[in-house]
């Protein structure tokens, strides 16, 4: 299946890459530059929403209709610029690596959808924050979540930019290819 192309108009931005990079930081950043509307992480909401315990493989479908849900109610909007603080792919990725499988229908799902650019934050260069909710302190673990996103943009053909150095130098880059993209 093919993506849908993007409302007309409208781009869609979305930032990946591994815990504690900066991707939140950025997209609010992001977002208070080029303006549009910015889509949040569904799980932090979800773990809030059920005590902050852990998530299980079975928590995974609904965390993954829940980002959906905030994506697609965000797309009807049709702003011209649509950021998204996570997407699929974070939830598939986590999913395999935390508990070695996930639902087939998520990377279905993610390819069904366009996404105009991926900024893939690396993990070199920013501290990890423990916020009650993250699980990777080591930077070997973060980089290895970095490799896996990397390879599955590059294989199945996602538009990427990767985004590393420190604060300043990320969002200068980020906002170069966010202008790019806006022309």
């Amino acid at each position: 299946m093919f993506p849908t192309p993007s409302p007309h108009g409208m781009k869609v931005v979305v930032l990946t890459g591994p815990e504690s990079s900066g991707k939140s930081v950025l997209a609010q950043a992001l977002q208070n530059r080029f303006g549009g509307l910015l889509v949040g992480e569904y799980v932090r909401h979800f773990i809030d929403s059920h005590g902050g315990r852990d998530t299980c493989l079975g928590d995974i479908p609904a965390i993954a209709r829940g980002q959906l849900v905030w994506e697609d109610a965000a797309r009807a909007q049709r702003p011209g610029l649509l950021i998204l603080d996570t997407h699929l792919l974070s939830n598939m990725l986590w999913s395999r690596t935390l508990f070695g499988d996930c639902p087939a229908w998520l990377e279905s799902e993610l390819l069904s959808r366009r996404y105009d650019l991926h900024l893939l934050l690396s993990p070199e260069g920013a501290r990890w924050v423990d916020d009650g909710q993250r699980c990777q302190p080591h930077l070997a673990e973060r980089q290895a979540f970095f490799e896996q996103t990397r390879h599955w943009l590059a294989q199945h053909q996602q538009p990427f930019h990767i985004v590393q150095g420190d604060h300043a130098q990320r969002y200068a880059t980020a906002c170069d290819w966010v202008e790019k993209l806006l022309g």
